[in-house]
């Protein structure tokens, strides 16, 4: 799969939709438009680098449903929605659902160009945390049960001689389980595991 990132052009106005392709493409990137949201849909591969950039309002799905749609189906693709109606509380709603920005039409080229920017930005972001939440989770899955339990008392801090207590195994053989969960998550403290554990799994939905 190209890795390189891709801005989703989704207007029904083709003056518009070939204006903000001709901008994205000036700054390095590749356009991908589209006529409607419904076509974006059906033809966008989850997983695929980049950002939309959408009008609200559209005939048949708007660019707000489109951004709903897309947080209800968990597709983590950053939004950014462009209107020609100024409406506080669909911009709220907008933002509220996790929108980059809401712009108004017509709209500054070097505004666009930043949140266009921030918003590829944000998607690289995403990416790398959820790659380093699969790496965990990879290594994760490679632990025996006995180290599974051991783990999760470790992270809550409970010392060894708890953890033989409330396993009802020997000290010793927690201390060979910690040896190997620590060889096997590849760190090399408790203190690191814990980190490690905490901060990078993977978010709520």
């Amino acid at each position: 799969m190209n890795d390189k990132p891709t801005v989703f052009v989704v207007d029904d106005d083709p003056a518009a939709r070939q204006s903000v392709s001709a901008l994205v493409e000036t700054m390095g990137y590749s356009a991908k438009p589209y006529a409607s949201a419904e076509e974006f849909l059906k033809s966008y591969v989850p997983g695929r680098p980049g950002c939309v950039v959408t009008d609200f309002r559209m005939l048949g799905m708007s660019g707000l449903e489109l951004q709903e749609s897309l947080k209800e189906h968990r597709i983590c693709v950053p939004v950014i929605l462009i209107t020609a109606y100024a409406d506080v509380p669909m911009a709220v709603r907008a933002m509220k659902g996790g929108a980059i920005t809401v712009l108004e039409k017509p709209c500054e080229e070097q505004l666009l160009r930043d949140n266009i920017r921030d918003a590829l930005e944000q998607d690289n972001e995403t990416r790398q945390r959820q790659h380093r939440a699969a790496e965990i989770r990879e290594r994760a899955a490679t632990l025996s049960p006995g180290e599974q339990a051991v783990l999760e008392r470790l992270v809550s801090g409970k010392m060894n001689k708890n953890i033989a207590k409330e396993l009802d195994i020997g000290l010793r053989t927690v201390e060979l389980r910690r040896h190997q969960i620590m060889k096997k998550m590849h760190v090399d403290s408790v203190a690191e595991l814990v980190r490690l554990v905490m901060k990078e799994k993977p978010e709520e939905e």
